[in-house]
């Protein structure tokens, strides 16, 4: 096994006493059976529980982090799907939805980068595996994945910006895995050039979520958009989202900054070559830390009020992962970067058919 790495560290602005501080404070949260809960008593999801298990990763939690990816083999679905939400083991939500259950190759694959562990990625590569094969049976016709399944079996036919933007990063990790494994997915390849040329060309056939800032940058984010376009693309709305000195709105209409959303931002910034905007948002949204290392939700300013009263996992997990990506430390920094991952796939070209008046029809 690698020794334990050198934790993460940004001068002036968040040390890695700091760090440590904050990933023990994702620690103190898990459960015993390995979830990662929003914060203590509240609901688990599989993609903010596997951010935080990155997280945890990235601060020095090791075991925490491995507790954490195996939970999700114990608790995935016969499908490949997990429950939208549990609470203290108990399904709460029994709905699936496509990119919480993609993401487990995200942080399988930043495991690897990390540890060098084959091991845990052959143990969990089923996993992945079952939650891929399902994501991708639900693609649509123009490319976009729909986003849910209901619990009695009922698809919901459209598909969220985001949710996609985010689903072709973990092709392209699940395709790596495969790589490492000696395999091939021709069918994620397949479906990951139609998702990422549906995301960079025809977001208008999309659920229209555009008042949220998630929508804005995750594009970029998920690695659809790069270079030229990604930088374009985070100048376009930066007025409508940015709060200078206090972080990034969630939704555009609302004076409420978010955490989470403004470190997602960060590493946005940081994968498209902007890391001097990067930094100073970063240090801008320290207001929102707590003396014991974790992280405010979010801040409505008019009110000078934190809002909601907690520390949620899922926002300290985007700080760790943001200082990891901005001081390029641990092997894993690059993962939003996702220098690490193959080559983007084949896509349609200009006579792609994909803007149809059926483009919400499920494949078959």
């Amino acid at each position: 096994m690698p020794e334990p790495h050198e934790l993460p560290a940004v001068p002036d602005v968040l040390s890695a006493g700091q760090v440590a501080a904050t990933a023990a404070s994702i620690a103190a949260m898990q459960e015993a059976d390995g979830a990662i809960p929003w914060t203590a008593g509240q609901h688990t999801d599989v993609w903010n529980h596997v951010e935080c298990a990155m997280a945890l990763l990235v601060g020095g939690e090791v075991v925490a982090a491995e507790r954490g990816l195996r939970w999700c083999a114990t608790t995935q679905r016969a499908d490949g799907s997990w429950p939208m939400k549990t609470v203290g083991g108990a399904v709460e939500d029994a709905s699936g939805e496509t990119n919480m259950s993609a993401y487990l190759a995200v942080g399988l694959w930043h495991h690897w980068l990390v540890r060098r562990d084959q091991d845990i990625v052959v143990e969990l590569w089923p996993t992945v595996r079952r939650a891929l094969d399902w994501v991708v049976g639900m693609q649509l016709p123009f490319g976009g994945i729909a986003w849910s399944q209901e619990a009695g079996g009922t698809v919901n036919e459209q598909a969220l910006l985001a949710g996609s933007a985010s689903i072709h990063q973990s092709l392209r990790a699940g395709v790596a895995l495969a790589e490492l494994l000696g395999e091939t997915q021709p069918e994620w390849e397949m479906a990951g050039g139609r998702l990422g040329h549906a995301v960079r060309e025809h977001p208008d056939l999309f659920l229209d979520k555009s008042t949220f800032s998630m929508d804005w940058y995750y594009p970029v984010l998920g690695g659809a958009v790069r270079d030229t376009a990604a930088r374009d693309l985070l100048r376009s709305r930066w007025d409508d989202f940015v709060v200078p000195g206090l972080g990034v709105r969630c939704v555009d209409t609302n004076p409420w900054v978010t955490g989470a959303e403004t470190c997602e931002l960060v590493l946005a910034l940081e994968a498209s070559g902007d890391p001097d905007r990067a930094l100073r948002l970063f240090a801008d949204m320290q207001h929102l830390r707590h003396p014991g290392g974790g992280y405010w939700t979010g801040f409505v300013y008019p009110d000078d009020a934190f809002w909601p009263v907690e520390h949620t996992t899922y926002t300290a997990a985007a700080v760790l992962l943001a200082a990891d990506a901005l001081s390029d430390t641990t092997p894993g920094a690059d993962i939003m970067r996702g220098t690490s991952l193959p080559d983007f796939f084949d896509e349609p070209g200009a006579g792609c058919g994909c803007v149809s008046g059926e483009s919400v029809a499920r494949v078959s």
